[in-house]
């Protein structure tokens, strides 16, 4: 029982830091008409719940690409597609009326359960939906009339913002509307990368038939910038597949400005929850800048940085810093954080002389040892110290020697360090002096 109760108090203070960073931020939701008819789909809605219970703000698109095609199939209507886009006919408009309006009743629904005994009770969603997007007809391309398929010419987003502001979840159906009154077809998932960044939303989510974006070798890739995502879409060679439409938006998302574009498994029960509240989530995801943000310490990053230094003073790897000495000395720290949590700092003391440095404190959250975070810390400090004329790098080190000298570090004697470094050095540690030529 102390060690069920210990693992789930670890795990809930693990999440606590995700809850402050998405309260308040909009999140845009796409999925499927086949995620609506699975079996997960009142676990996704429990989820979404939750999300809002926590002051998310949530715009969901719903596609129902399948269910169209099913009633045309049933009146013989024939399928018309071209460049991969159909051409929708006022009969096959018909259908698409017919399934987005049973789709989105159907949606709405759902978010309305209020069981007891279920992630549900007592939540009293509000669903919101409206003519918030207008459109034009996509006209004529290659020769081809595409009738009733749209694109978006505009974005509603004040009414949007407004009713998100009353915490509203917005429910979005792949329809717009033209000032002449007509309806149009619309791609769900371009139409939620439009209100993604229409709407400067922190987050972009696809909940796919698919774990994520793949390498070459099938081995899921969790994150990547959106020129990498590009690299690697092209590579594959294979554009004609719903998967590619999706990361084809994904990407254009991330260009114009989403910070964080997410490709979740839907199939997966949770995994919406296990991708935003976890470090490295369920799924890709691709990001406008890279994900882990390195920057200079302030003041404020003190308790973090304690955090992630402390277990490694106990296990006498560091030097002990008290807060004091933190506060004194913050101005020489870089750390590296990940959605907010610090997962690695170091520290450069410039010498009196100011042709050498010690480099001091390099460290990295056990979650990510091995994964070139202490080598993208150690290079940013290089460049930083060559940046202001410092032409050698000491460090003294007890542990990593073997790390440093791959790196190219070599040996050094203790007088080779000024004077002043010199009487400060704790003989009980013993730590060995290692250099590395930054210039000639």
């Amino acid at each position: 029982m102390v060690t069920e109760t210990l693992q789930f108090a670890e795990w809930f203070r693990s999440t606590t830091p995700y809850i402050r960073i998405h309260r308040g931020k909009t999140f845009v939701i796409q999925f499927d008409d086949d995620a609506v008819a699975s079996v997960n789909f009142t676990s996704l809605v429990h989820d979404l719940a939750l999300l809002n219970s926590i002051g998310i703000r949530l715009v969901l698109v719903y596609g129902s690409r399948h269910c169209i095609e099913h009633r045309l199939q049933d009146r013989k209507l024939t399928l018309h597609y071209h460049n991969g886009l159909r051409v929708t006919t006022a009969e096959a408009m018909e259908c698409v009326k017919e399934s987005v309006g049973q789709l989105g009743i159907e949606i709405a629904a759902r978010l309305s359960m209020g069981l007891g005994n279920t992630p549900m009770s007592n939540a009293r969603l509000r669903v919101s939906s409206g003519n918030f997007i207008i459109a034009k007809p996509l006209g004529v391309i290659d020769g081809v009339d595409y009738q009733y398929t749209g694109e978006i010419r505009r974005i509603d987003v004040d009414a949007i913002n407004e009713r998100l502001k009353s915490q509203e979840i917005i429910l979005v159906p792949p329809l717009g509307y033209s000032i002449t009154g007509e309806i149009f077809n619309l791609s769900a998932s371009e139409l939620a990368a439009r209100l993604a960044v229409s709407l400067q939303a922190d987050k972009l989510i696809y909940l796919l038939e698919a774990e994520g974006m793949c390498n070459g070798q099938g081995k899921l890739i969790r994150e990547m910038t959106w020129q990498d995502a590009e690299s690697v879409l092209w590579s594959s060679g294979n554009t004609d597949n719903d998967q590619y439409r999706y990361f084809r938006a994904a990407i254009e998302a991330a260009r114009h400005g989403v910070d964080r574009v997410h490709l979740v498994d839907r199939r997966r029960d949770g995994a919406l929850l296990h991708e935003l509240f976890t470090r490295d989530g369920a799924g890709t995801m691709i990001s406008s800048m890279p994900y882990d943000l390195v920057r200079k310490a302030e003041v404020d990053d003190i308790g973090g940085l304690l955090e992630l230094i402390m277990p490694l003073e106990q296990q006498g790897i560091l030097v002990e810093r008290s807060r004091e000495k933190l506060e004194l000395e913050i101005e020489h720290f870089t750390l590296m954080e990940r959605d907010g949590v610090i997962i690695g700092c170091v520290a450069l003391y410039p010498f009196p002389d100011g042709n050498g440095a010690e480099l001091a404190c390099l460290a990295v959250h056990p979650d990510y040892h091995r994964s070139g975070r202490g080598e993208q810390l150690l290079s940013q400090l290089e460049n930083e110290a060559g940046a202001v004329g410092i032409q050698r790098l000491f460090i003294l080190t007890t542990h990593a020697e073997h790390w440093f000298l791959e790196r190219g570090f070599v040996h050094a004697d203790l007088d080779d360090l000024p004077v002043e470094r010199k009487t400060l050095y704790n003989y009980q540690r013993n730590s060995k002096v290692l250099v590395k030529q930054l210039s000639g």
